[in-house]
């Protein structure tokens, strides 16, 4: 599975901008006002989500999201274990509440 792959699959969800896109690692804009439809998305393909807004981030998690600027209790992680890769998905919603960064990363598995 690719990143590519995934986002091919929501093409009905607006991206306001893409920042970084690479094989491995993309980083998007899009509204806050469709974060629902974006969780149900991941949800649907990669399960709920590991760690929801609001909850504390354990060491794992933290560990994992560190070299894509980590994850914290206001922010929505979600991750599945995909044949030989981890695919996560980060969402860090802005102080201006209007937009979210969607972090996706594609990890092979050591």
């Amino acid at each position: 599975m690719v990143l590519e792959e995934i986002l091919g699959k929501c093409k009905e969800l607006p991206i306001q901008e893409k920042r970084f896109v690479s094989d491995e690692y993309q980083e998007l804009v899009i509204s806050s006002k469709d974060l629902d439809k974006w969780y149900q998305f991941f949800t649907d393909i990669l399960g709920p989500a590991a760690k929801p807004e609001g909850a504390e981030p354990n060491k794992d998690d933290i560990n994992l999201t560190q070299p894509y600027g980590g994850i914290f209790e206001n922010q929505t992680l979600f991750k599945k274990e995909v044949d030989n890769t981890m695919v996560i998905a980060m969402f860090w919603p802005w102080q201006n509440r209007l937009n979210t960064t969607l972090k996706l990363v594609l990890l092979e598995k050591k």
